[in-house]
């Protein structure tokens, strides 16, 4: 018989060794929200889901489990075999821990596959997202990357990332680049994922000394900043990045790829034109039918994005430092050297 476990054992767990959580919930449930690092196999499809629920509202509870099991009873071969494909221990959860779950991990230890199942559900783990948050409290300094639309800020904080600093991204958590274009050809996330996401980099960075962040606004497409990390962010140390604009065009077309979305782009661009000087929308307006992408950037810079980075930032209130840069290579060791002057990087702690 399958055991249950708890989250704080299952936190505990994942810390020591490799585990696998398996949302058996259905894809739209899993799309809306899971635990971070999770794998959806799920025991009904959307529609299946409906369709039970449907069932139990209409009929009653014992015709819904009869039809959720005929409807899984005819998947169970590939299910059990998505499962077999897992190398790792196994933590089986849905909502509240409940039918699913339990019918999960019951066809699993029937099949020799070894699996717990976690008590409360993602209601559970919710539950401690909401009340982490609201402590309201996260010890490291920020780093914050500032600077004009472009100047690779986000490329900066991956390749920090990649060389194992602390990074905190706001724009990938939300999966959104924070601009009215931000969302083409993304899935932004939902609230509900983005503080989960949150929560795992705190507990990840709570005994570093600092956290890298982008300066962001405090909404990014769909989701909201809490207080008290965008409050930390206004507070810290400031690295305002300076670029030439040719290299900004330049980085914001590989980012962003306007001509897989021209429509797209055209759409976004429409909805902020009211507020650009009627002769240079006119000429944007031109530019982008045209699909002329690098001369539309560079006017949204000069006569949009600029101006309002300017007004949004006059009054930030912590040090500012200045990076002068070519490139994303170059602000990213100039960056390193000027932390590293100021003594706050470790010496163990590669610079350039």
């Amino acid at each position: 018989m399958f055991q249950d476990i708890s989250l704080p054992d299952l936190l505990e767990k994942r810390k020591k060794q490799n585990h696998t959580l398996v949302d058996v919930r259905s894809p739209n449930e899993f799309e809306q929200g899971t635990i971070p690092g999770s794998i959806n196999i799920p025991i009904f499809t959307d529609e299946e889901r409906a369709e039970v629920g449907t069932i139990y509202k209409q009929v009653g509870p014992d015709a819904a489990k009869e039809r959720g099991l005929q409807i899984f009873s005819q998947k169970l071969p590939t299910f059990i075999s998505e499962f077999k494909k897992i190398e790792t221990q196994i933590t089986v959860f849905c909502w509240r821990g409940g039918m699913r779950s339990k019918t999960a991990a019951t066809v699993l230890e029937l099949m020799d596959i070894h699996s717990t199942r976690l008590s409360g559900g993602i209601r559970s783990y919710r539950h401690f997202v909401v009340e982490y948050l609201e402590r309201g409290t996260f010890k490291p300094d920020f780093i914050v990357l500032n600077g004009f639309t472009g100047t690779g800020k986000t490329a900066i904080l991956k390749k920090l990332a990649d060389n194992g600093f602390p990074v905190m991204d706001f724009e990938r958590m939300s999966n959104h680049r924070g601009s009215i274009f931000g969302h083409i050809g993304l899935n932004p996330s939902n609230q509900k994922r983005f503080e989960s996401l949150i929560v795992e980099k705190m507990i990840d960075f709570k005994d570093t000394p600092f956290v890298f962040v982008e300066g962001e606004s405090k909404r990014i497409g769909k989701v909201v900043i809490p207080d008290f990390l965008y409050e930390k962010k206004e507070k810290g140390l400031q690295l305002i990045i300076e670029m030439p604009v040719e290299e900004r065009v330049r980085n914001i077309l590989d980012d962003y790829h306007p001509w897989d979305y021209p429509d797209k782009f055209f759409e976004a661009f429409n909805i902020i034109k009211k507020r650009i000087h009627t002769p240079v929308a006119k000429e944007i307006d031109e530019y982008l039918h045209e699909e002329k992408f690098a001369e539309a950037t560079r006017l949204l810079l000069s006569h949009y994005y600029d101006p309002r980075y300017e007004h949004a930032t006059k009054d930030f209130q912590g040090e500012k430092i200045k990076i002068e840069a070519k490139n994303v290579d170059d602000a990213y060791n100039k960056i390193l050297k000027d932390l590293n002057s100021k003594g706050l990087l470790g010496s163990d702690q590669v610079i350039g």
